[in-house]
C-alpha cells in the first residue's frame, strides 16, 4: 500500500481526546496509590501515611469521576463518533455495521471503521460500566473512610455520639466522639462496597489489558493511525471506511 493512496479522515474530537488522556493519567495514579494501600504493611506505611495516601487517592478519584461524568454528558453533544449511537452496541446503525463486519470476515475482507468497530463497541460498554461502578463505590468509600464528600457529613452524623461530638471525629480515630455501635453498623454497611470496589478494580485492569492488546494488534495489522488518532484526532485509510460520510 503506497503512501500516496492514503486519505486522512477526522474522527475523535477534542473532548474525546481530553477525556481519554485524563482518564489514562488518573487510572495510572489510582492504580499506583491503590497498590500502595493494598500492600501498606509490606511497604511499612505508617498510620498517618496511610491516611495521606487514602486522601490523595480520593482526590485523584474525584478527577476520575468528574472526567467520566463530563464524557458521559459529552456523548450527547460531541461529534457523531463521540455520541452514544457510535459507542454502544445497539440500534439499527450498529446492526448494519455488525452485519457488514461479519460478511467481511466470512470472505476474508477487511471492513474498515472510522469509529469503534462492532466488537470494539462491546469493549467500550464494558469499560464504561466498570468505570461507573468503580467511581460510585469509590465515592461511598471516601465518605465512610475519611468522611470526605459527597456523603462524609452524613456518615459523621451517623457514627457520632451526639451533635457536639461531630467536631471531634477525625479520620483514623475510631474512639473520640464515636458511638461504637453506630460505627460498627457503618463499617458493616461499607463492607460490600469495599468488596465491589476491589473486584471492579481487577475487572477494569483486565479490560484495559485486553483493550491495549487489541489496539496494538489492530495497529500492526491495519496501520491506520489507531493510536495516534487519540492525539491528532485523525485516522488514515487507503479505502473509504464503512462508517465515513
Amino acid at each position: 500500500m503506497s503512501q500516496q493512496t492514503l486519505k486522512t479522515y477526522p474522527v475523535w474530537d477534542r473532548g474525546v481526546r481530553l477525556f481519554h488522556w485524563i482518564n489514562v493519567l488518573t487510572i495510572i495514579g489510582l492504580l499506583a496509590i491503590g497498590l500502595a494501600l493494598m500492600f501498606s504493611k509490606e511497604f511499612g506505611v505508617s498510620g498517618d501515611g496511610k491516611i495521606l495516601l487514602k486522601a490523595v487517592h480520593i482526590w485523584v478519584g474525584y478527577v476520575f469521576v468528574i472526567n467520566l461524568f463530563i464524557r458521559l454528558v459529552w456523548a450527547f453533544f460531541g461529534n457523531r463518533f463521540a455520541r452514544w449511537k457510535a459507542m454502544l452496541p445497539f440500534g439499527k446503525v450498529y446492526k448494519v455495521q455488525f452485519q457488514a463486519y461479519l460478511e467481511g470476515r466470512k470472505i476474508g475482507q477487511n471492513v474498515n471503521f472510522l469509529g469503534h468497530n462492532p466488537l470494539g463497541r462491546w469493549s467500550i460498554l464494558l469499560m464504561f460500566l466498570l468505570m461507573i461502578g468503580q467511581g460510585v463505590t469509590g465515592l461511598i468509600l471516601a465518605s465512610t473512610d475519611l468522611y470526605m464528600p459527597p456523603f462524609g457529613s452524613q456518615i459523621k452524623t451517623w457514627v457520632a455520639q451526639d451533635e457536639a461530638s461531630m467536631a471531634l471525629i477525625v479520620p483514623g480515630d475510631r474512639e473520640t466522639g464515636i458511638d461504637p455501635i453506630a460505627y460498627q453498623e457503618m463499617r458493616d454497611f461499607r463492607k460490600p462496597y469495599r468488596t465491589l470496589h476491589t473486584y471492579f478494580f481487577y475487572l477494569l485492569m483486565l479490560s484495559i489489558v485486553i483493550h491495549i492488546t487489541a489496539v496494538i494488534v489492530e495497529e500492526k495489522r491495519k496501520r491506520n493511525g489507531l493510536t495516534s488518532a487519540m492525539i491528532t484526532g485523525e485516522k488514515v485509510f487507503s479505502e473509504k471506511p464503512f462508517d465515513a460520510d
